[in-house]
C-alpha cells in the first residue's frame, strides 16, 4: 500500500510523474527540463546546507533511485539559486568615479568606451569605467569575494547574476539634477533609484519578495556623489547660475541639504550598510592645475570647496545615524586618502600625483583621454589615470584604506569591520 504524503510543501513530486506545486512555484529560469523516473524524493532545505553536502546528497539520491542527470543538475541550479541568496550582495550609486559602464548604453559625451580606456583591465579593453584598469567598486567586490557588479543597463543581468547586485552609477552626475546639463543623457539620482526599485521588482521575481529584502538589507551599498557638483556645476564656468544664486558656503549647505534627502530615500529603499565617500581634494586634480595653477599649487577655491563640504557630510552622516539609532551611513574620508599620495607620492610608489597618465596640455590635465593622447609606459607609477580619476593603482590603495583604516579614515567603522560584525548576525 502506497503511504500518504504528509507535507506536500515539503516535496519536489506529487508523484512519479507529476511536481508538487511548491516546486513549480520555484524560479525556472534557464533550468533544464525535467526527466524522471523514479520515486517521490523529498524536499531538502538545501539552503541550510553547505554546497559540498549538498553535491554529496544528490549523488546519493542519483545512486538510490537512479535519477536522471539532467533532474540532478536541474535540482543542483534551484539549491544553487537559494545558497547564492544568502551571499553579501553589493550595490552602486554614484558618479564617474564608480560607473562600470552604464554610460555605454547612453548617448552622452560622457563614455569611457574607446581606447586607452581599460588597457590593463583583464580584456585590455575599454569597459566605460574611467580607470586604466579596475575602479573602486570592482575592487570592493574583490575584497568581499563576490564578483564584479554588472552594470543595470547590461542585458546580461539576468537570473543568478541578480543576486550579486547591480551597479546603477552614472557619469557627469551629481546630488543637484542640474549638474552635468552639458553631458545630456545621463541616469540623474531620482533615475538611479527608479531602476533600484525595478531590480527589487525582478529580484523578487527570481526568489520571492522576503528573500529579495533580505538580500537588499544585507547587502552593502556604495554612493559616491559631489565632486560634480562643483567642478560640472558651480565652477564649470565663471559666474555659473549657482555661482550667482549661492555663495560658496550657502552652496555647500544647499547640497548637503539636498544629499540628506537623497540618502534618506535610499533608506526607505531598503539600504542598511551604505559607504558615502567625500570629495578628494577637488583642486588638485590634473584638470583643475592645468586651468587654475600657475606653479603646481592646488586651486585655492576647489581647496575651499572641499574643506567646507567634507566636514558637513560627515556630521550630516553622524546625525542621520542618530537619528537612525544604528551605523546605517559610514563615512569615507577620500580627502584625506587622496591627500596621501599626493602630499607625498613617492611613500605610495608614484613618480607623480599631479600629472595625469592620459590625456595632453599641461599636466595632461586638458581635454579627454584618447587614442591621440599622451600615454605613460607604466600606470603603475601614476596616482591619476587621466584629467579627473584615480589609476587602478591609486584605487587600490583608497580600497584598502576602506577596507582596514582607522576612524581618520572610515567613521565610525572600516569595511572589514562591518563585514565582521554583520556575519554574527
Amino acid at each position: 500500500m502506497v503511504s500518504h504524503v504528509i507535507n506536500r510543501a515539503k516535496r519536489l513530486l506529487f508523484n512519479r510523474i507529476q511536481q508538487t506545486n511548491e516546486f513549480n512555484a520555484m524560479p525556472h529560469s534557464g533550468l533544464l527540463v525535467l526527466t524522471l523516473s523514479q520515486p517521490i524524493i523529498a524536499l531538502t532545505a538545501f539552503h541550510s546546507l553547505h554546497p559540498i553536502i549538498v553535491k554529496k546528497l544528490f549523488m546519493a539520491i542519483s545512486t538510490s533511485y537512479g535519477l536522471s542527470f539532467t533532474f540532478i543538475l536541474t535540482i543542483w541550479v534551484v539549491a544553487s539559486v537559494c545558497l547564492r541568496a544568502d551571499a553579501r550582495a553589493f550595490f552602486v550609486f554614484g558618479d564617474s568615479l564608480v560607473d562600470n559602464g552604464n554610460n555605454n548604453y547612453l548617448v552622452t559625451s560622457a563614455r569611457a568606451d574607446s581606447p586607452p580606456y581599460g588597457i590593463d583591465y583583464p580584456t585590455h579593453r575599454p569597459t566605460g569605467r574611467f580607470s586604466n584598469g579596475l575602479n573602486m567598486p570592482d575592487l570592493i567586490s574583490q575584497r568581499m569575494g563576490e564578483e564584479p557588479t554588472l552594470p543595470y543597463l547590461n542585458p546580461q543581468l539576468t537570473g543568478r547574476r541578480l543576486l550579486v547586485g547591480a551597479n546603477f552609477a552614472s557619469a557627469g552626475i551629481g546630488i543637484l539634477n542640474d549638474t552635468g546639463v552639458q553631458f545630456v543623457n545621463i541616469i540623474r539620482i531620482p533615475l538611479q533609484f527608479e531602476y533600484f526599485r525595478q531590480y527589487q521588482q525582478r529580484l523578487s521575481g527570481l526568489i520571492g519578495a522576503n528573500q529579495a529584502k533580505k538580500l537588499v538589507k544585507n547587502a552593502v551599498v556604495l554612493m559616491t556623489l559631489g565632486g560634480n557638483d562643483f567642478v560640472n556645476n558651480y565652477y564649470l564656468v565663471p559666474y555659473s547660475a549657482r555661482s550667482r544664486q549661492y555663495a560658496l558656503p550657502n552652496y555647500v549647505r544647499f547640497i548637503i541639504s539636498e544629499y540628506k534627502k537623497i540618502l534618506m530615500k535610499l533608506y526607505d529603499l531598503g539600504a542598511r550598510r551604505v559607504l558615502v565617500t567625500g570629495t578628494g581634494p577637488l583642486g588638485c586634480v590634473p584638470a583643475e592645475l592645468a586651468q587654475r595653477s600657475r606653479n603646481g599649487e592646488c586651486a585655492t577655491e576647489l581647496q575651499k570647496a572641499a574643506g567646507l563640504y567634507n566636514p558637513q557630510l560627515n556630521k550630516m552622516l553622524s546625525d542621520l545615524n542618530s537619528k537612525i539609532g544604528s551605523h546605517v551611513f559610514i563615512s569615507v574620508n577620500s580627502k584625506k586618502m587622496h591627500s596621501d599620495f599626493i602630499s607625498d607620492p613617492g611613500a605610495f610608489g608614484f613618480v607623480s600625483a599631479k600629472i595625469a597618465c592620459c590625456g595632453q596640455g599641461p599636466y595632461n590635465g586638458l581635454g579627454l583621454c584618447t587614442p591621440l593622447s599622451n600615454l605613460c609606459d607604466n600606470r603603475d607609477l601614476y596616482a591619476f589615470w587621466d584629467a579627473f580619476h584615480p589609476s587602478e593603482k591609486a584605487n587600490k590603495i583608497i580600497v584598502e584604506q576602506m577596507m582596514t583604516g582607522s576612524t581618520e579614515y572610515m567613521s565610525p567603522m572600516n569595511l572589514s569591520t562591518i563585514l565582521a560584525l554583520d556575519s554574527q548576525k
